[in-house]
């Protein structure tokens, strides 16, 4: 056999042995629900939401706010605008008809980026627990109070969530949702988990630390610090929300790799974390460094050297091997791979890290944000 070919599928095995050890893993310990122990109470609460030109949605954003199961007079709504639209008129205006919750708008004239308007925003908030969420997601009525269970717990700091319903119907981004919910669950129950989400993250106030104003990972390192002052940071099933994705492949790159590219960012500028802080650092760390700076790598050596071997063996026939991952590519932006649509996911995650390592080692990468109008229609 050429040997090209036994070097690609010996990289694969390489690559994919991580994969199985968490596997092997995750049917030893068998996580369910979150790790917490979990208790009915009812803190105050300040939501923080950051805006930017949302015009077209806050004022669903705000009903969806307003329609939680919560006394609204513990809440306080504490909003950073950097908006050249109508996003702020719109939000004080509806806020004034209002007897709860309290209102503190933050008013940009600057656009800094997103990390140094939520630094302002935990700054200024004032209430026991603190809630960061994005304009276009959507939240059940329970989430606060599910959430506040969590944080209940004394070893607990902050939670994270899962996205239950992905808007737009991405299957794509379903299946990748679906695995990284085991994955979190696993992190959870063994310490804690890296990933936040920026559409409905918890945390206790006094947990609360500046994060990096270049950050492009704002929720998760936010966790990630926590964890690192002894804190507890978990992922909880039961704590829902809804975002909307792409499922074609040219467009899933700007929603995916900018988040990509934080998240190696963060990794990197973290790597003394590396081997401390119990299981987070010998287990949960290394299993994202692995995921997320080098499988992605190995994987595509592995794809060009089977390419290479293939066409040295059989010829031109040899290169049916790429037309076979470019139609695997095709048909999974379409949603129709059935069975192994979520195995697309995860190859569609692992271009996103590739480009994003790419695009970082360019030098490329700031805190700002553009709005896709898009998946704004998709939240509508």
């Amino acid at each position: 056999m050429n040997i090209l070919i036994v070097a690609a599928g010996s990289l694969l095995a390489i690559t994919a042995a991580p994969y199985v050890a968490f596997l092997v893993l995750f049917a030893w310990v068998r996580p369910s629900g979150s790790p917490a122990e979990k208790t009915e109470v009812e803190p105050s609460v300040s939501i923080v939401l950051p805006t930017y030109n949302e015009s077209r949605i806050v004022e669903t954003k705000l009903n969806d706010l307003l329609a939680l199961d919560y006394p609204m007079e513990k809440v306080e709504l504490v909003v950073v605008d950097s908006s050249t639209d109508e996003t702020r008129t719109i939000i004080r205006e509806y806020c004034e008809e209002l007897d709860a919750p309290d209102l503190t708008l933050i008013e940009e004239d600057e656009r800094r980026g997103l990390a140094p308007a939520l630094n302002e925003a935990y700054e200024t908030a004032e209430r026991e627990m603190v809630v960061k969420t994005d304009c276009d997601s959507k939240l059940p009525p329970n989430v606060l109070r599910e959430a506040a269970a969590n944080l209940a717990d004394p070893e607990v700091d902050a939670v994270t969530g899962r996205n239950v319903e992905v808007l737009g119907g991405s299957e794509v981004e379903s299946g990748y949702r679906g695995i990284q919910s085991h994955i979190q669950q696993l992190e959870s129950h063994l310490d804690s988990t890296l990933i936040f989400h920026g559409p409905f993250s918890a945390f206790k106030n006094d947990a609360l630390l500046p994060i990096d104003p270049n950050s492009l990972a704002d929720d998760t390192e936010l966790a990630l610090k926590i964890r690192r002052q002894g804190g507890r940071v978990v992922f909880d099933p039961a704590v829902a929300y809804k975002e909307a994705s792409h499922s074609e492949f040219v467009k899933r790159r700007t929603q995916k790799d900018r988040r990509a590219m934080g998240l190696i960012r963060l990794l990197v500028q973290h790597r003394d974390a590396l081997g401390k802080y119990a299981k987070y650092g010998r287990v949960v760390l290394p299993f994202n460094w692995w995921f997320m700076i080098a499988s992605p790598w190995l994987l595509a050596v592995a794809l060009v050297v089977a390419t290479i071997g293939s066409t040295v063996q059989y010829g031109i026939i040899g290169l049916a091997f790429p037309a076979a991952v470019g139609l695997f590519t095709y048909l999974g932006q379409q949603d129709v791979l059935g069975p192994v649509q979520a195995l697309y996911s995860l190859f569609d995650t692992q271009v996103s890290l590739l480009r994003a390592s790419v695009e970082l080692l360019r030098g490329k990468g700031d805190g700002t944000w553009e709005v896709d109008s898009e998946l704004r229609e998709a939240f509508k």
